[in-house]
């Protein structure tokens, strides 16, 4: 049934009808740090678009929707990389997850803030 389902998807898509899927915006405008992405995820391939920062590059982290922005959350994330600013990056198979985009590389905690420094 699924790959009738998935069929159906497919076939949609090239008669241009295709579910709208989910939009993804952020953007941080500072003195000191400026930033803009877009993440567009449609039947099951996420396209991330890194449109301006101020490091020259947008890092994504990737985290399990069952994390929900949670510090506490133990799980790790599904996914960390940089795109370069004016470029794109899609991956397919990606389902279920909340992203958290920043200017550094340091990976952020599940609720998209940096992680505490451990001593």
């Amino acid at each position: 049934m699924s790959k009738f389902i998935a069929l159906f998807q497919f076939l949609l898509a090239l008669s241009g009808c295709s579910q709208s899927g989910t939009t993804y915006s952020h953007r941080v405008q500072s003195d000191s740090e400026t930033l803009y992405s877009k993440i567009h995820v449609q039947d099951g391939v996420a396209r991330f678009e890194c449109v301006d920062s101020s490091s020259g590059q947008c890092e994504y982290t990737l985290y399990p929707d069952a994390c929900h922005g949670n510090a506490d959350c133990k799980l790790p994330p599904l996914q960390h990389f940089a795109v370069a600013r004016g470029e794109t990056r899609q991956l397919a198979g990606l389902v279920d997850f909340r992203p958290c985009v920043a200017t550094t590389t340091a990976v952020p905690g599940a609720d998209c803030q940096p992680a505490a420094a451990t001593h």
